[in-house]
């Protein structure tokens, strides 16, 4: 399932959201000129579990072991990887954005990052590669926004074998599916070696999307009701 956009208008503009997309595409087309000198750029700005681990048992307060956790949800592994990102975030972001306020909705969007990165930790903690993305942050988007805006419809592209057919999903179903997807997906990761890690980082989509659900009840928001065309 593609999620194409969301019947869901805001009321204001989402300043941060684009500017959110904004930055990962400036930092995307930085990786593209690094050249042979990527690699090393993504151990040092993307969160190395035990690299992470052993740097905040030996310096918790140091920037240097905290600054690849805000660095890595900017840095993406292609251009699939990044335009999957960024179209969950426009069509999710932009009414999230809209009921905290641009400046709480940046703070809730790096809190559930930063929630994302340690579950991925915890659940990786002797992975030596890095994780990068923006997919945990805006997990959180989707967990605020399934509580937020449950019965709002997403059109969604559909794939089964050879047919493909457009359709309008309430958005509790859609992110519902996700979510399972992600959860069912980390656990059977849980049975692999973590050594080396990498590949998909289900666990940080999992933090991620409970910390945004669990945000919204701690502020007390209220649900909408669906917008109608």
């Amino acid at each position: 399932m593609i999620p194409l956009r969301d019947k869901n208008p805001s009321s204001t503009f989402p300043f941060v959201t684009i500017l959110l997309i904004v930055l990962n595409v400036l930092a995307f087309l930085y990786e593209l000129a690094l050249g042979p000198e990527l690699e090393r750029f993504m151990y040092a700005f993307g969160i190395v579990p035990r690299l992470f681990l052993s740097g905040l048992a030996a310096h918790p307060l140091s920037p240097a072991v905290w600054i690849p956790v805000f660095s890595s949800m900017f840095l993406h592994g292609g251009f699939l990887h990044l335009v999957g990102n960024m179209l969950f975030l426009w069509i999710f972001g932009d009414n999230v954005e809209d009921r905290l306020g641009h400046f709480k909705y940046l703070i809730f969007y790096f809190a559930a990052g930063l929630a994302a990165a340690g579950a991925h930790v915890l659940m990786n903690a002797q992975s030596q590669m890095p994780s990068i993305g923006a997919s945990g942050a805006i997990a959180g988007v989707m967990g605020a926004y399934i509580l937020l805006y449950p019965f709002a419809r997403v059109q969604t592209l559909i794939f089964f074998f050879i047919f493909i057919q457009v359709v309008d999903i309430p958005a509790i179903f859609f992110l519902g599916i996700w979510f399972l997807l992600q959860f069912f997906s980390g656990t059977l990761s849980l049975g692999a070696s973590t050594y080396q890690g990498g590949g998909v980082a289900w666990w940080a989509h999992i933090g991620g999307f409970l910390v945004g659900a669990a945000a919204v009840l701690l502020i007390g928001l209220r649900r909408r009701p669906a917008w109608r065309e």
